[in-house]
């Protein structure tokens, strides 16, 4: 393995002017489940590994009224035992499956985003929570958090920016959400699909909002805008249900590999779909 050279910012600005100071040859470390595994395997190794363990700042989980602040080194331990969290169920249980108990007490939801894998566990969960992603650059910006990939291990993170943390809007009332995954093993696996459904309802249970967001069907997590279409405005009845997690299978976009076929992983996607949404709707019946 090549040598790289490995700084411990005390500041986010000292983070971002280092990150700046290397370019594209740096990389910003977390936990380190994923990036570490990578450079030991033989991977790219970078230039200069940034330490992130000094900036206390990106860690916690802060509810307001506006809604709920997440740190980007909140590791997936911390946010499955955050009481605060408990309504925001999609993401939750995204971050209560990742890897085993030991690997949760380390990964940061910072890092599970920013390794950018089609399959990650709470990136579907954000994305139909509404999340916003807060960049530093110096300044600051935000962005959808579904907009934050491009593709498999990339994201719009530019040289010298730096996820620092996400924001989640505030819950209205009969609203709720659900993630599920299937894995060929029941923990230490990755996602062969993963859906996250959010329902919310007005007073004579019809949807105002529904979203569907899919993990591990195309280079990055994607919405199945067609088959939000069809509940929203509606009676969630069964028979709608059934057909938006059709057409959410026809929105799918996945490929074949020795994890799992193009065809299954579509079937896949209309059952946990279907399941999903199911489970959405009694969240949000349940909250009134």
């Amino acid at each position: 393995m090549r040598k790289f050279a490995y700084e411990v910012p005390q500041s986010l600005s000292e983070a971002t002017q280092i990150l700046r100071h290397w370019g594209p040859e740096a990389r910003a470390l977390a936990g380190g489940t994923d990036l570490l595994v990578q450079i030991k395997e033989g991977g790219w190794v970078p230039a200069c590994l940034v330490s992130l363990r000094r900036l206390d700042e990106l860690k916690g989980i802060r509810p307001g009224e506006d809604g709920l602040w997440i740190g980007a080194r909140t590791t997936m331990a911390e946010l499955t035992a955050a009481s605060a969290l408990r309504p925001y169920a999609a993401l939750r249980e995204g971050a209560g499956i990742i890897g085993s108990a030991q690997i949760r007490n380390v990964a940061t939801i910072g890092g599970n985003l920013c390794n950018a894998a089609p399959s990650a566990d709470t990136a579907p969960g954000l994305i139909v929570l509404g999340a916003e992603a807060i960049i530093a650059d110096g300044g600051q910006r935000t962005v959808k958090v579904e907009d934050l990939f491009v593709g498999p291990g990339q994201t719009i993170l530019q040289p010298g920016e730096l996820l620092t943390g996400l924001r989640i809007p505030a819950l209205p009332p009969r609203s709720g959400s659900a993630y599920l995954r299937h894995t060929p093993r029941a923990w230490m696996d990755i996602a062969v699909v993963g859906v996250a459904s959010y329902i919310q309802l007005d007073e004579a249970g019809r949807c105002v909002d529904v979203r569907i967001a899919l993990g591990a069907v195309a280079p990055t997590p994607i919405r199945a805008p067609q088959a939000e279409a069809i509940l929203r405005g509606e009676v969630p009845t069964d028979q709608a249900i059934e057909a938006a997690a059709q057409q959410a299978m026809k929105e799918a976009r996945p490929i074949s590999d020795v994890r799992g076929s193009a065809d299954y992983r579509r079937h896949l996607v209309s059952v946990l779909t279907r399941r999903t949404l199911q489970m959405a709707l009694a969240r949000a019946q349940a909250n009134q």
